[in-house]
This record gives C-alpha cells, structure tokens and sequence, in this order.
C-alpha cells in the first residue's frame, strides 16, 4: 500500500524527468538555440560569431561576439526570413566557411569588402542578410538602448502662449 506523500514525490520525479528529457535528447554538434526551420551545426554558430565580432568589432562598447549577435541572427534568419532567402543564406554560409577557414583577418576583411560590392549570388545574399540582421542585433540590444541611446521622459519645454505679429 502505498501512501499519498510517496506518490507525490513520485510524481515529481517523473515530471522532473520529463521536462529535462529534450535537453537530453539534443543532437551532439547542433546549434546551441532552438531552431525549427533552418539547421546549423556547432562549427557554423562559430563561424557565425567570428563573423559578428569582425562586422561589429569590440571597442571601448562590446562586440559582435560579446553581444551574442550570432544567436539572433540565427533566430531572425529561422523566424523571419522567407525559406528561399533561408535556403540562399545556407548555401552562402557554406561558400563562405570553405573560403574564409583559413584565411587570415586581413583577407577575410579584403574579401567581405569585395562581397558587398556583388549583387547576385548565395554568398552576397547571405553577407546581406548577415550583416543587416546584426546591426538590427546591435541596435536593438540592452547595451545599445541603456548605454547610448538618451531618453528623455520629456522631449522639450512646453511654450503654450506665444505671441503673433499682426
């Protein structure tokens, strides 16, 4: 016979379980975020990153890297993007992993400088929707909104009474 205070504890347990179990369930060598449109391994959320950190480099203000600005362009490619715009950045993240692996800074820069000036291809697109999603990333961040952005709760006297030349 079991009684009540067992059966509770037991219930806890399983539910424990069960709310850990996806976490657990997780593929090995997948991205660290939860997505459902798109898949992207570790290496690509590293390449990702290091491609934030070098469009938003770190300064006396946090970068790229710092920021995790690499998470939320996977999350707005995954959300918001059109699946032929997701299918294009894919092929172009690829392109550019095979090219920039071992390269140096200095060319990596040379190259992604080149890369904004070509209209067509899966590696202008992907650069494209990299880059724009990262600085909408930047912009919108909690560093960016408390630290530089200056809000004011009044925008600036009220003058109600001003007289007019007749």
């Amino acid at each position: 016979m079991m009684n009540r205070r067992t059966l509770v504890k037991k219930l806890f347990i399983i539910a424990g379980g069960i709310a850990i179990l996806p976490s657990c369930l997780r593929e090995q060598g997948g991205a660290s975020i939860v997505l459902q449109n798109i898949k992207l391994s570790a290496s690509d959320e590293d390449f990702l990153a290091k491609l934030a950190e070098i469009v938003i480099p770190k300064t006396d203000s946090p970068g790229g890297l710092e920021l995790n600005l690499h998470l939320f362009v996977m999350k707005m490619v995954d959300d918001c993007e059109s699946p032929e715009n997701q299918q294009h950045f894919l092929k172009g993240l690829d392109i550019m992993k095979e090219r920039l692996d071992s390269s140096t800074l200095d060319q990596t820069l040379s190259s992604l400088t080149a890369l904004e000036k070509e209209k067509e291809g899966d590696e202008a697109t992907f650069f494209k929707i990299f880059k724009n999603r990262t600085i909408q990333g930047y912009l919108n961040s909690e560093y960016v909104m408390k630290n530089k952005l200056i809000y004011k709760l009044i925008p600036g006297p009220y003058e109600p009474a001003v007289k007019l030349k007749a």
